[in-house]
C-alpha cells in the first residue's frame, strides 16, 4: 500500500510491512555482514514488519545536548519464528553502542539530511544512496527542511553500513524506502528496501 500524504520523514509513526516483491534480496548484504547461511535463508522467507514510533524527547546517553531531539523507535518483527530486533534512535548525530542477536556489537549514529546534504553523502559513500528519491517541499518535513534520515553503523566484525530513509515513487506509487550500502574491505553490496504502509 502506498504511503499516505501525511506520512513523511517528519512523521513515520505507524506500521510498515516490507514489500518483498519490490525490495531487493537482503541475502548478499547479510552474507557480507557475516550472517550464517541458514539464518539468511530463514530471514529471506519471513515477512518483516516495522512498528515505528516517532516523537520528541531528551536525547539518549551519551549525548550532552540540551533540549529535546527527535526519537525514532522501531520494533521489528518477523514471521516464521525468526526473532525480531529493536532500533531506538536519537536523531542527533551522536554515536551510541548497540548489540542484538543478529548483528552483534555495533556503534551507530543517525542524523537528518537535506537533499543537498544527501548529494554529498552519496558522493562520499556511493551513488546508490542518492538514487530515486522524491525531492520537493512536501518531502522536506524534517528539522531544517530535511527530507531524509541517515544511519551510519560500524561493526566490530569489520563491516560498515549506511542507510538513507525517505520516500520514492515506485510502481507509480509513493512509498517509504531505504537505500542501503554495506561495505567490508573492498566488497560493497547495495540494497533497496521498500515498505507498504499498513496502519497508524
Amino acid at each position: 500500500m502506498a504511503a499516505p500524504a501525511n506520512k513523511t520523514i517528519g512523521d513515520l509513526t505507524g506500521k510498515w510491512i516490507m514489500n518483498k516483491t519490490l525490495s531487493d534480496s537482503t541475502e548478499p548484504a547479510l552474507a557480507l555482514q557475516g550472517i550464517g547461511f541458514l539464518t539468511r535463508k530463514g530471514i529471506g522467507l519471513t515477512t518483516v514488519t516495522l512498528q515505528v514510533k516517532q516523537y520528541n524527547g531528551p536525547p539518549s546517553p551519551p549525548s550532552t545536548q540540551t533540549g529535546d531531539v527527535v526519537h525514532i523507535d522501531i520494533e521489528q518483527t518477523a514471521t516464521g519464528g525468526i526473532n525480531g530486533t529493536t532500533e531506538n534512535r536519537s536523531i542527533d548525530d551522536t554515536q551510541r553502542g548497540h548489540s542484538d542477536w543478529l548483528f552483534g556489537d555495533v556503534k551507530a549514529r543517525s542524523k537528518w539530511l537535506t537533499a543537498e546534504q544527501l548529494a554529498a553523502v552519496a558522493q562520499e559513500h556511493g551513488e546508490h544512496l542518492g538514487k530515486d528519491w522524491i525531492e520537493d517541499a512536501a518531502e522536506a518535513q524534517g528539522p531544517g527542511g530535511a527530507s531524509h534520515v541517515m544511519n551510519y553503523v560500524e561493526s566490530t566484525a569489520g563491516w560498515t553500513a549506511v542507510q538513507i530513509w525517505g520516500f520514492q515513487m515506485i510502481g507509480g506509487e509513493r512509498r517509504y524506502a531505504r537505500n542501503v550500502l554495506v561495505k567490508k574491505n573492498n566488497k560493497v553490496v547495495e540494497v533497496r528496501l521498500v515498505y507498504d504502509y499498513a496502519s497508524e
